[in-house]
């Protein structure tokens, strides 16, 4: 993505609104002049956002008790044992319920019809048990036009299906109603003011070659994640999908938990465990599209193509594969909305990062589009209007019962007001991704010298967010660790990680400049990209090779659907200082809270010594992206005078550094302008390194043992 794509121009820098904020939907104007010319659609969505939320309340008791719609549908046990099953399928003409507990009599256990298309049906208990056995399999049996065939469909709101591959991809659905319910330990925690966000996969969670569980996870790597300081994990791959190799994103049950990481109870303990460690946990929510599997899915469920999708080629989308959803429908909405509720209520996640944006909120899905930034392209009929107004529904939702939820945005296109609260005319987000960030590096690493390295243009990238609306900032994620694409450590030393990453070897000027530009590339990332910032797990140490999982072109291996953690672990390899120096970072933020701090002032950017020089959070920043050209007693302008020290130094041997720069000594600053802050200080600067410089006063006693080594 080109990075001019992410925001408006700089500019846009309004005040915030006024008391007399317009209650129409175009309140987000007096943030973004820009949107001017655009009232009239920014009412039209605002309007029809409105429009249900009426229609909800008027119709079924307002938006908590519609968004509790599992309560309703699928399989519900009563006190006294008594089940209720029901299902919408209004194109069935007729519907059984077979399984296990009828030897799958196909006729025994006919179902009832309301007016709505709803079937139901009631089992009363037996002998005061269950008349379903716990973890039994079941289907729903439906008569469907043409010939009066059956269709034998897995329930759409069932919370357990399993696979054996042994015998047949096709999924099996069970009825899951534990004799002992878990029970949480633990309240969940406050919402961060900075989001440190650890994105992790459960089943790649191993250096073995294997499919990880949910325990192994909570044993494993919740304590790392805790060690290196972050505080938020988004869970990707959860909700159950058909194919492991898709990434978890083509959805086939979606209120079910994978199983192939274990049992829904293992889930529930990871939350919890998260959750008394301080840790915030968000869950990938996939509603942008759905598997388009037939007989272990929601595609043709009651053999029509248009009951939970648009019908037609407009509910396919022609580069996944999969089903779009219809937005429009008002039992559509109940479904996904109670989805979300379901995530919230049953595993007691904190909230989302809502994958496939773009392709919810327009017509083209973003296929064969590039976004100019021209604010035209955010109006008009290439927008699914319909996707825009279930954005807001969602978001109002999950802000209103549930104040601390995070909500995040993987959108390409840079579309206005996705962060502003929907009082506003905003969609409602917490966060959006800087998408741009990424992309930006890795052209770079692919196209440029490090000597052409545009200092302008990387502040500008970095920098480049819609005011008032807050950005998730990340040098890599899952993207850029997959097959067909490079880790940026990878793409950096290439061959020489296999040969030449050990402490024993020599130190090459391939790897040493691998590890000084992944330090530069993730703190400057860190400090001057946003309101959050975002690792995939295991590129916080530089993570060998790509991602791949078990598919046949790579004859089912899991050699590459792993992390290597134990190269962390050995002392005698360098990723171990990449790790150190991440760890640095992430307890650093802590100290100083620069996320959530003003943006950066950014005093300096040269292009012929590629040095750059900001302020945030009290910090005082200075990188040297020079491949060869060190600096003695370079001269950088501070505002606040006072006595600094080094807090943070990517040069020190700690983090396999060089070990060129004096940690302890003192920097005093002189009382004249430089670069338009009023005082400057004089630093070394070697080749390709960073320092962070703070106040002496706000050091804390443990600094002295501690020395440039990470606040």
């Amino acid at each position: 993505m080109d990075p001019l794509n992410e925001t408006a121009p700089d500019s846009v820098m309004a005040a915030p609104p006024s008391n007399k904020t317009p209650d129409d939907g175009t309140g987000i104007c007096a943030l973004d002049p820009y949107l001017d010319p655009f009232k009239d659609s920014l009412r039209s969505r605002f309007s029809k956002a409105q429009q249900w939320i009426k229609s909800i309340n008027e119709n079924e008791g307002g938006m908590d008790n519609f968004s509790r719609g599992y309560e309703r549908f699928g399989f519900l046990v009563a006190p006294d044992h008594t089940i209720t099953y029901r299902e919408w399928a209004p194109n069935a003409l007729r519907a059984y319920l077979i399984g296990d507990f009828n030897g799958w009599n196909r006729d025994s256990h006919e179902m009832q019809k309301n007016s709505f298309g709803v079937f139901e049906i009631s089992l009363p208990a037996v002998n005061g048990r269950p008349a379903l056995e716990h973890d039994s399999k079941v289907k729903i049996s439906m008569v469907v036009p043409n010939d009066h065939a059956r269709a034998e469909r897995i329930p759409v709101w069932i919370k357990r299906v399993t696979q054996d591959l042994n015998i047949s991809p096709i999924y099996d659905a069970r009825f899951w109603n534990p004799p002992q319910k878990y029970k949480f330990k633990n309240q969940r925690p406050p919402k961060p003011a900075s989001a440190r966000i650890y994105e992790a996969h459960v089943g790649i969670s191993s250096p073995d070659p294997k499919v990880a569980t949910y325990k192994e996870f909570t044993q494993n790597t919740l304590p790392r994640i805790r060690d290196l300081g972050y505080n938020t994990i988004q869970l990707m791959a959860i909700m159950e999908h058909a194919y492991y190799a898709s990434f978890g994103y083509q959805i086939n049950s979606f209120f079910a938990a994978s199983s192939r990481y274990g049992p829904p109870d293992d889930l529930k303990e990871l939350v919890d465990t998260a959750h008394g460690m301080g840790i915030t946990v968000l869950l990938d929510v996939v509603h942008s599209h759905a598997s388009k599997n037939v007989a272990d899915g929601l595609n043709y469920f009651d053999n029509s193509d248009h009951l939970y999708f648009h019908e037609g080629q407009r509910g396919r989308h022609e580069l996944w594969d999969s089903r779009l959803f219809n937005y429009g429908s008002h039992e559509v909405l109940r479904f996904l909305l109670s989805n979300l509720r379901f995530w919230m209520e049953e595993y007691s996640f904190d909230g989302f990062r809502f994958d496939g944006v773009t392709s919810m909120l327009y017509t083209h899905h973003g296929i064969g589009t590039g976004f100019s930034g021209g604010y035209h392209e955010y109006f008009g009929p290439n927008v699914d209007e319909d996707g825009v107004i279930y954005l807001m529904l969602a978001n109002e939702m999950l802000h209103t019962i549930y104040p601390d939820a995070i909500t995040i945005a993987e959108d390409v296109s840079g579309m206005p007001a996705l962060c502003i609260k929907l009082s506003l005319g905003g969609i409602g987000f917490d966060y959006r991704l800087a998408m741009a960030v990424p992309d930006l590096y890795i052209k770079w690493l692919k196209e440029k010298e490090d000597i052409e390295w545009d200092m302008g243009q990387l502040c500008f990238t970095l920098t480049n967010r819609r005011y008032g609306e807050k950005t998730i900032a990340y040098a890599e994620s899952h993207d850029q660790a997959l097959v067909g694409d490079k880790t940026l450590l990878f793409r950096l030393c290439d061959a020489e990680m296999y040969t030449n990453m050990s402490s024993l070897s020599t130190l090459t000027p391939t790897i040493s400049r691998g590890l000084a530009l992944h330090k530069l590339i993730r703190l400057i990332t860190h400090g001057l990209g946003g309101e959050g910032y975002l690792n995939f797990e295991g590129n916080e140490f530089g993570h060998p090779e790509w991602l791949d999982f078990p598919r046949e072109g790579n004859g089912n291996s899991f050699h590459y659907a792993r992390r290597q953690f134990n190269l962390v672990d050995d002392q005698m390899l360098r990723y171990r200082h990449l790790n150190e120096f991440d760890k640095a970072m992430q307890w650093g933020e802590e100290k100083y809270g620069w996320l959530h701090s003003p943006q950066a002032y950014i005093s300096l950017k040269n292009e012929s010594d590629k040095v750059i020089v900001f302020e945030r959070a009290g910090l005082l920043w200075i990188f040297n992206f020079h491949p060869s050209s060190s600096f003695t007693d370079y001269r950088v302008g501070v505002d606040v005078p006072g006595t600094y020290r080094i807090v943070l130094n990517s040069d020190s041997p700690r983090f396999g550094g060089l070990g060129r720069i004096e940690e302890g000594g003192r920097f005093f600053t002189t009382d004249f302008e430089w670069n338009g802050r009023r005082n400057f200080l004089q630093v070394y600067l070697p080749a390709r390194t960073a320092v962070v410089l703070a106040l002496e006063e706000t050091l804390g006693e443990g600094w002295k043992s501690r020395q440039g080594l990470g606040f």
